[in-house]
């Protein structure tokens, strides 16, 4: 079973400087139909301007990952942490027993757009950590790269949830298959371009739910960025 969740149904905030769509409930977006899919609670698409950001804030118990997908993102929190992320690189922080952190754009005339998501930990109470890699375009090219996961390898990020995350770029007219084992859920997103789902078009800000699904077939309409979530 595939549910679609097209982008133009999403929350929608405007702040002027912050322009951010929620495919899950989020701050005053509440949609009791969209809390979250299995232990993924949050996928916001944001786009802040130049000069804008959010200010100091605190996060507890939430895996938070963070996907560049233009401009960079500049980070600082209270374990000691000041980055820069850019598109190809990835950013995770095990929120745990309580952190703070701001996020700001790091250009002053640019925008930067920005997937970010949480996960619900797998237990409550987790040492706060971060993480930072980079994932090369070519690693994503027209194939399955792991990003982040509980049983994370090959430099993937690890998250403390039964979660994979794997991401592709996808030139036009290329597939994907992906097999789901037995009992496995998925959630797909198109980060951009536009793509079918076992036959079902999806586009940029578009997501997909998937329940009791052996094979996942992702085809490419056009050069297309997509997101995979497998979860327990």
């Amino acid at each position: 079973m595939i549910t679609l969740r097209p982008a133009g149904e999403r929350g929608h905030a405007n702040f002027g400087w912050l322009d951010s769509r929620h495919s899950f409930s989020f701050g005053n977006y509440y949609d009791p139909a969209h809390m979250g899919f299995r232990a993924l609670r949050v996928i916001n698409e944001d786009r802040v301007a130049g000069g804008g950001g959010f200010p100091t804030h605190p996060h507890r118990d939430m895996e938070i990952l963070t996907y560049v997908l233009s401009g960079a993102l500049s980070h600082r929190d209270s374990m000691g942490n000041t980055a820069t992320i850019h598109a190809n690189e990835v950013q995770r922080i095990t929120a745990g027993t309580g952190i703070t952190h701001s996020e700001f754009n790091a250009s002053d005339s640019e925008p930067v757009h920005f997937l970010q998501i949480w996960i619900v930990p797998e237990q409550r109470g987790l040492t706060p950590s971060y993480a930072e890699v980079a994932f090369p375009a070519e690693t994503r090219q027209n194939q399955w790269r792991l990003l982040a996961g509980g049983n994370s390898s090959n430099g993937a990020i690890h998250i403390n949830q039964d979660v994979d995350l794997y991401a592709a770029l996808l030139t036009d007219g290329e597939q994907l298959n992906f097999p789901l084992r037995p009992g496995r859920h998925a959630w797909l997103q198109v980060a951009q371009g536009k793509v079918s789902l076992n036959g079902l078009s999806l586009e940029a800000g578009d997501g997909a739910a998937i329940s009791d699904e052996t094979q996942l077939e992702v085809l490419a309409h056009s050069d297309a960025e997509v997101l995979l979530f497998d979860l327990a």
